[in-house]
């Protein structure tokens, strides 16, 4: 029985009993202050809420979550949470189907996912090419799916001296429903829309009936046809139905138990535009007339998505409380490369011929990568009471395994009797497993309103593997002698040598304080010791602190270090190609590739063991609670960290050879490794606004702004003594970590429910984002040609609600129900060709797939 049989009857199981089980009634939730909200996230002492945190917390309930047309949890929080950037790249090999998430501009890897307050095991992939995350692993807040969450609660504060490594940025700590009832939802979409500045083709312009070319009569790859345009495209494409059902139902008097499915089918979406250039190798091929020109992939990929959630607890006595959560998600995706045309020399066929150019698919070929991921976790804990201490021992287990495929391609150095066209290209996989001890307890000291201490251990195991290709995907065949290239097209396979199997181990120990040393004043402190087998020892510390001298005013600051462990993908992933070349003459096989930092080839070029990023966070604001039901908080960030880790650029030249050679290294001429390489500073502003409107009589409204300004700037670079003067951290990638996302961000929404009917309406403004091109590195923005400027958009969403009866929703929406477009890329000059046929650039923050058009069916008993 495959993965597929397995979670579609465990999603049938679910239905089933979605249509069995009795409806166990919902108390509806009582009107309430928003700010009331008990929080579990930037305190280890129970009982603080919105409004008398001493650091800023967001919380976003379930039901915001469900109100929109998009069922992806990362898209969903880029709607509504200010400071929260989801790009969607595309042509990214493995990133297409695992989009990596920001938080404060800062890398994926420097947030902290918890689920349950539980640390959330990271995905495998280590995003390698031009998007933003670059560099860095990330947890697929995607496994998660929007109705398995009660709520989430969004950190915006350094507190890696209560939960350790990542926690720079802030925490996303997702609770899970524990709620009785049985829901679920049909949700079927499409994207409706019209390519802004993309034109279909009318038609290839001839001369005297033959196609016609920019240099006629040449046989240069790069020629360009002529094309006639004709209207702005549209396309409707991205069909997307997503089956969601949970059931919930009690366990003893104080115990619960909530199974939730997910099933989401996403058809691919293709923005490309037509590809103006020469398909064919000889001039003036009638078939240039006539080949369809929009040959790329270029949007979202084919994904299908099955995903199971537990929730479980039930009393153990009247003092303690067994509880579990876990996860099972598979996700199979498909996602396209570059076009290869007819006349590309990575098509030819050599083994028809090795004087004449023969194609080995007559037309060209769109390779693509086919990504079959496969995520697991697994929680158990006891929490309760001894004496007058709150305890919770637990134990988490978390695997992330991608398998990669190679579809539709070509090895042309094996030539086409020997080449297959599917190719196993091998895979990689992390595991984590953490074991964690929590004590707690409030304790009455004179003078003192209340005083709470929290103090607890941590050990983490943490696994990375790479398993290796089958050999077509990676060998360089008999013809690379030819200058044939080896390896599956698009995306080569692990070779052996780049197969890895390591483990680290780490523990730490925490301790905090939270008291309230008046009514009008709050001082928490914590401090955390943590050891990784790998690196050795690190110590952090906070201290926060509110002052509300005016009841519903209040003033509040916060300063701590924090540290990011190098994960250990960034310490031993690596990928290698072989190329041929020709030295003295001769025909030679040379690698290039990814090496890890402590490999002999990034040794002989000053590479090292990666230290941990260490960070220094200052954060200040004001909190506004003056009446019943409004809340407005604004609070300022300054985050300095040091030795971030970066990949560097490909270093060659004849220093890198001689260093390889001198270290008796003769066969690699081009190495990447992962650096300590840059140091930088964040700053910026977050202010965040609601309001419960009074109910007149017009129902209940529910009215939320945010906005975020963010502003990285690097302050220190690292060198390589052994290679002087060598850009470790070029300029497009330095620009991408500072201006590859938004400077600014505004999110508004409005919420409003009227008995049977209701809806949504949201709008977010996405500031200004750059895409660098590649020059010297001090040369300013805007005058390196190639440099793109995305101006702001605004992104509009809308949805309108119907309930006949209480327990069903209808619903109909439109995402970017404008249809807004981020600008499109120049054509000639710099950009030419790509921009041609690939219109928009991947940095853009919403995407660049326009109007989602939707409709869903939901029930709720």
């Amino acid at each position: 029985m495959n993965r597929a049989t397995i979670i579609i009857k465990s999603m049938l199981t679910v239905s089933v009993f979605a249509i069995a089980a009795p409806a166990f009634a919902q108390d509806a939730p009582a009107d309430q202050d928003p700010a009331k909200d008990v929080i579990v996230t930037g305190s280890r002492i129970p009982g603080r809420t919105i409004a008398d945190s001493p650091v800023p917390i967001d919380v976003i309930g379930g039901d915001a979550l469900k109100n929109s047309g998009y069922t992806e949890t990362s898209k969903v929080l880029n709607q509504l949470v200010p400071s929260f950037n989801f790009p969607q790249p595309s042509l990214t090999d493995g990133t297409d189907s695992l989009r990596p998430a920001t938080l404060r501009g800062l890398q994926p890897d420097q947030t902290l996912v918890l689920i349950n307050g539980k640390r959330r095991h990271q995905a495998a992939l280590i995003n390698l090419n031009g998007s933003v995350g670059r560099g860095a692993t990330q947890v697929d807040l995607n496994e998660i799916p929007p109705i398995a969450i009660d709520r989430v609660e969004v950190l915006r504060d350094g507190a890696s001296s209560q939960y350790g490594s990542d926690a720079i940025a802030g925490v996303i700590n997702i609770q899970l429903s524990k709620a009785v009832g049985v829901s679920g939802s049909v949700t079927y979409g499409k994207y409706d829309t019209t390519m802004d500045g993309v034109y279909d083709v009318a038609g290839v312009a001839t001369t005297n009936g033959v196609p016609t070319v920019a240099t006629a009569g040449s046989n240069a790859q790069g020629d360009i046809l002529q094309l006639n345009n004709g209207s702005e495209r549209k396309r409707h494409d991205g069909d997307t139905l997503t089956l969601a059902a949970r059931v919930g139902v009690p366990v003893g008097p104080g115990g619960y138990l909530t199974f939730t499915a997910q099933f989401r089918d996403r058809d691919p979406t293709n923005r490309s535009g037509p590809d103006p250039r020469r398909q064919y190798f000889t001039v003036g091929d009638a078939r240039e007339l006539t080949i369809n020109r929009f040959t790329h992939g270029y949007g979202d990929g084919k994904a299908t998505d099955y995903n199971l959630f537990l929730n479980a607890g039930m009393d153990l006595g009247p003092n303690f409380q067994l509880y579990t959560f876990g996860s099972y998600g598979i996700r199979d995706g498909i996602g396209a490369g570059f076009y290869r045309r007819s006349d590309d020399p990575r098509n030819r066929d050599w083994a028809a011929s090795t004087t004449t150019f023969v194609p080995y698919y007559a037309d060209g070929f769109l390779p693509k990568i086919y990504s079959e991921i496969e995520d697991v976790s697994a929680a158990v804990g006891v929490k309760g009471t001894l004496g007058e201490w709150n305890t919770d021992l637990s134990v988490v287990y978390g695997s992330n395994q991608l398998n990669y495929q190679t579809i539709d391609s070509f090895n042309t150095s094996l030539g086409g009797l020997n080449s297959p066209k599917r190719f196993d290209a091998g895979g990689i996989a992390f595991g984590q497993t953490t074991a964690n001890l929590d004590v707690n307890r409030k304790i009455d000291v004179g003078g003192l309103s209340s005083l709470g201490i929290a103090f607890g251990g941590e050990w983490r195991n943490e696994n990375f593997k790479i398993r290796a290709g089958d050999v077509p995907s990676y060998v360089n065949g008999p013809y690379s002698v030819n200058g044939a290239a080896g390896g599956a097209q698009v995306f080569p396979g692990f070779r052996p040598s780049n197969a890895i199997d390591t483990s680290r181990d780490s523990f730490a120990g925490y301790a905090e304080v939270d008291a309230d040393v008046t009514k009008q004043f709050t001082l928490q402190a914590a401090g955390r010791y943590e050891h990784f087998s790998d690196f050795g020892s690190t110590v952090n510390g906070k201290v926060a602190a509110r002052f509300e001298p005016v009841r519903g005013i209040a003033v509040r600051g916060s300063i701590s270090t924090g540290f990011r462990a190098p994960s250990l993908a960034q310490q031993f992933f690596a990928t290698t190609s072989t190329n041929s070349t020709v030295v003295n003459g001769v025909s030679q096989l040379i690698e290039v590739g990814t090496f890890p930092a402590t490999s002999p080839v990034a040794t002989a070029l000053g590479g090292k063991q990666l230290k941990p990023e260490k960070a220094l966070n200052l954060a200040g604001g004001l909190a506004l609670n003056p009446f019943s039901g409004f809340s407005l908080t604004v609070d300022y960030y300054n985050i300095r960290i040091k030795d971030r880790v970066t990949l560097t650029e490909n270093l060659t030249g004849t220093a890198v050879v001689n260093l390889l050679t001198g270290a008796g290294i003769t066969n690699v001429t081009s190495a990447r490794f992962f650096v300590n390489g840059v140091d930088t500073r964040t700053q910026g502003v977050d202010v965040v606004a609601s309001y419960r409107v009074p109910d007149f009589g017009f129902g209940k409204i529910s009215l939320t702004a945010g906005y975020n300004y963010n502003e990285t700037k690097i302050i220190r670079r690292a060198d390589l003594p052994s290679l002087p003067g060598v850009v470790l951290f070029g300029r497009q990638e330095s620009y991408r970590l500072t201006d590859g996302q938004p400077r600014t961000k505004i999110n508004l929404s409005a919420d409003w429910d009227y008995g049977p009917v209701g809806a949504t309406v949201r709008t977010n403004r996405y500031g200004t984002v750059w895409s660098a091109a590649s020059g010297t590195l001090t040369a300013p923005l805007g005058t390196v040609a190639g440099d793109f400027k995305m101006t702001p958009k605004w992104v509009t969403d809308v949805e309108l609600r119907v309930h006949p009866v209480k327990e069903i929703t209808l619903a109909v929406g439109a995402d970017n129900v404008f249809d807004v477009y981020p600008d499109r890329l120049p054509l000639g000059g710099a950009f030419a060709p790509n921009s041609y046929f690939l219109p928009y650039s991947s940095l853009s923050p919403f995407g660049f797939n326009g109007r989602f058009l939707y409709g869903r069916v939901a029930f709720n008993f």
